[in-house]
């Protein structure tokens, strides 16, 4: 333990720790317990706490990551009490709930524990809330955390909070909860053995995988644990196991979250005599579970997360390396009960390259539903309360736009009816406005069902060589089908059965919780694409040919290949990959427009717009009608104001660049001039491009009057359009001072180059000069004019600003090359005198 000047109680077992765990808890109201691998299992705290004074009468609230892991951890502490699940112990997740009126320990779901604060912000008959395995740093933890909190400073003073982990940085965590103690228990692990085994040039990562399950099986004893990204991966190496034939005695065993429960605990239970299990797993098996008899792990080296786009309002499944701390608790699970042995599929360098610590969800997910769940509680702003990470503005900022555009929230940010209602279905908001605005087209079974699947993975696994189709009706014909018992493949793709009787299942629950009597027209698979709109209504897509579709929200979407909903009118994508400059659509549904009209007519705007036309270069007026950015109908209008036409043409030259105006060389050389007059001091009007553009309004608009395109700006004469914002003194103080030519000595008016503020300069044939001793002054006498001396041939030959040092100097020199280049010239000896000529020689 590390607070208030305690010795630590490191480096021991959870028993040794308990009495000073509840001394805390009893006096500081909360705590933060580092329990790491070999310290026992941390569901023996709350067991240990039952009988503390403090606790008397209430309940406890134990949270776990994943459904598997709260059935897991009831489980454990009913078996260790002699009791049944359900009556001292019991468990609440979404699908499942399993409690008593005797229970006292609930474990449950993260997300259950914000329903639960929902209901009774008080948590009212409740002593203590255990977050396990905070270090995971889920939303709804973070979220969790923040509601408790507050909960504690408003209403419950006696509530008592515990966070545990593993491998918790524990100082910030300990610092939001007040300062509250940090006890630790790193207890007595088992050595694991660490191999690496970084894949073969060429190979594959499952085969690298099969081959390290190959060599673990020879060479160790004991069960094995598999980490892999994904569901997809884990079925690979599965097939690649099955055509290797391991024995008899090798059973495999698939885990992952979206498993069949039955399916999920045969795969951590023990195993049978004389059987050894491969457990391929995703991440569920990190943390919270002992699967029993494993004491190797083959850890892949990634992971998928799931990470959100602001600027596109989309979020994608990304496959990444695995953290450092998540790649020790892989290693960890190896050691539980024995000695082990881990097998990292790379080298150990790369390690280098790996993060530290795994990043909280809350930084990098969709928080939609954490905008709802915080206005729901009456929060408009995620800094009214207390968070390890504050929630990024951004994202929150793009959430709290798309509750506002499916109404579930008001213009003040404050939550609407609708919002309630959206908020009690426990569905992602998008998915909730669906079920909620389709009850009264009563398609309330139908939308339930869609809710379900597209709340799981794809149920289509598509077989080699099969076609490629991102249609969502085929997926509710296929449930209608496995429903019936029918389906095990279809239209070229294998079905996933269970998934089906999965997603079934949750709508039929979702069906019970919306009170809808009958689940009529639920498979009816005609309207999906309506539905879909109403719950995606920045993903309609209007086509634009070669199976590449507009999105209302102004992304591009395509299909990577044609298929049949390619050639419709209308989609409404469900599931992009968000890649790219057109992101591939993985599920749509195809929808008609008169039927959006009809069924969601606030999506669509009409509008009379003056505007620049950019492939036309003009201004052009239109009636358009449209559903976000999709341009439905559209109409010139033949006479707009002459006040609007003038904005959208200044608006036109913005967008252009202030290089569409007709710059003549003249124009140019008064903005040089008025440019140099300024940086040498003066009231003088800045004519940078930058400025020209900020203020056209001031200085362009009255003489663009009737002009609609860049044709007309043509006619502009841009030299008399500046000087007309020059006051007279100015224009008379620009000609002394900043004068266009110099008369020289030969009479020859020559333009004076302004390009360069702090050295205007003067290019002009050397023959033209003789006589001149004083080198010229601008700006009032300030500035000598930089003088390029010519040949005959307009050729430079000398650069000086001092004339009279030239003449004395250096022309000699000159003369003679000059003299033997062009003979015929006139070189007198004395150029202070001699006769100034823009002649061969000067007339007599």
């Amino acid at each position: 333990m590390h607070a208030k000047g305690e010795k630590s109680l490191a480096a021991l077992p959870i028993e040794s720790v308990l009495p000073e765990l509840k001394r805390q808890l009893g006096a500081c109201g909360g705590a933060v317990l580092v329990a790491q691998p070999g310290a026992g299992k941390t569901t023996r705290v709350p067991l240990a706490l039952l009988g503390e004074p403090w606790l008397s009468g209430k309940r406890m609230l134990m949270l776990e990551p994943r459904r598997l892991a709260a059935r897991s951890a009831a489980r454990y502490m009913a078996l260790a009490l002699g009791e049944p699940v359900g009556r001292t112990v019991g468990y609440r997740t979404r699908l499942d709930t399993c409690v008593g009126p005797d229970t006292r320990i609930e474990v449950v779901t993260e997300g259950v524990l914000t329903r639960l604060l929902q209901a009774d912000p008080s948590l009212e008959g409740t002593g203590l809330v255990l977050f396990d395995e905070f270090h995971e740093r889920s939303v709804h933890a973070d979220l969790g955390l923040a509601l408790c909190l507050q909960a504690r400073s408003l209403f419950r003073e006696d509530l008592r909070l515990l966070v545990m982990s593993a491998t918790l940085d524990a100082a910030p965590v300990a610092k939001l909860l007040g300062d509250v103690p940090v006890i630790e228990s790193l207890g007595r692990t088992y050595p694991v053995e660490t191999r690496y085994m970084p894949p073969r040039p060429g190979e594959r990562a499952e085969q690298a995988v099969v081959r390290s399950i190959e060599r673990a099986l020879a060479e160790e004893t004991g069960d094995v644990l598999v980490f892999l990204p994904g569901a997809g991966e884990i079925r690979r190496v599965e097939s690649m196991l099955a055509e290797r034939r391991l024995g008899g005695g090798v059973r495999v065993l698939p885990l992952y979250g979206q498993l069949p429960q039955e399916t999920q605990d045969r795969a951590i239970a023990p195993g049978k005599p004389g059987e050894r299990k491969v457990v391929l797993s995703t991440s569920i098996a990190e943390t919270s579970l002992t699967i029993e008899g494993v004491r190797v792990v083959i850890d892949s080296g990634w992971m998928r997360v799931q990470k959100f786009s602001p600027h596109t309002g989309m979020s994608r499944l990304e496959t990444v390396r695995v953290s450092l701390d998540a790649a020790d608790q892989r290693r960890g699970r190896a050691g539980r009960l024995g000695p082990g042995v881990c097998y990292r599929l790379w080298a150990e360098h790369e390690e280098a390259a790996f993060a530290p610590h795994r990043t909280p969800e809350l930084l990098e997910a969709d928080l939609a539903p954490l905008a709802l769940e915080l206005a729901e509680w009456g929060v408009g702003d995620p800094s009214e309360l207390s968070w390890l990470d504050m929630p990024p503005a951004a994202a929150y900022g793009q959430a709290k736009e798309l509750l506002r555009a499916l109404g579930a929230l008001g213009a003040s940010g404050a939550i609407t009816a609708h919002g309630r209602r959206m908020a009690a279905i426990g569905v992602h908001p998008r998915l909730a406005h669906m079920i909620v605005r389709a009850e009264p087209l009563g398609l309330g079974a139908a939308a339930c069902l869609l809710a379900a699947l597209l709340g799981e993975r794809d149920i289509f696994r598509r077989e080699a060589g099969g076609p490629e189709n991102a249609d969502l009706r085929l997926r509710l014909e296929a449930l209608g089908l496995v429903r019936a018992g029918q389906a095990a493949s279809f239209r070229g793709y294998r079905v996933d059965e269970a998934a089906c009787r999965r997603i079934v299942q949750d709508a039929q629950r979702l069906l019970r919780a919306q009170k809808i009597g009958s689940d009529e027209g639920m498979f009816a698979s005609e309207r999906c694409g309506m539905l879909l709109a109403l719950a995606y209504p920045d993903r309609i897509g209007q086509n634009r040919g070669d199976g590449r579709f507009l999105l209302s929200s102004g992304r591009g979407a395509a299909f990577s290949e044609l298929q049949p909903l390619s050639g419709s009118s209308f989609i409404v994508a469900a599931e992009l990959d968000d890649q790219g400059t057109e992101s591939r659509i993985r599920l749509a549904a195809p929808v008609e427009r008169d039927e959006l009209e009809r069924v969601m007519p606030e999506a669509f705007a009409e509008e009379e717009t003056v505007a620049w036309d950019r492939s036309a270069q003009a201004v052009r007026a239109r009636r358009r009608k449209r559903i976000g950015v999709v341009v439905l109908e559209e109409q010139t209008l033949p006479r707009p104001s002459s006040e609007e036409t003038v904005r959208a043409l200044l608006a036109g030259i913005r967008l252009e660049g202030i290089g569409m105006l007709p710059w003549s060389a003249a124009a140019t050389q008064l903005r040089q001039r008025v440019r140099f007059l300024r940086v040498h001091g003066g009231d003088w009007p800045d004519w940078s491009d930058e400025a020209l553009l900020e203020t056209l309004e001031e200085w362009l608009e009255p003489h663009v009057a009737g002009m609609r395109s860049r044709d007309d700006l043509q006619s502009l004469n841009m030299a008399r359009v500046l000087e007309a914002g020059l006051s007279w003194e100015q224009r008379s103080r620009l000609d002394e001072w900043a004068p266009s030519h110099l008369t020289v000595p030969s009479g020859s008016r020559v333009p004076v180059d302004y390009a360069d503020p702090k050295s205007p300069t003067l290019a002009v044939r050397l023959q033209e000069l003789f006589g001149w001793t004083k080198t010229p002054r601008l700006a009032g006498g300030r500035v000598p004019v930089t003088i390029h001396l010519l040949s005959p041939a307009h050729r430079p030959v000398q650069v000086t600003r001092d004339l009279e040092s030239f003449w004395k100097n250096t022309y000699f020199e000159v003369k003679k090359d000059l003299k033997g280049r062009y003979p015929k010239h006139y070189w007198p000896d004395d150029p202070m005198t001699a006769m100034p000529t823009n002649r061969v020689r000067p007339k007599l």
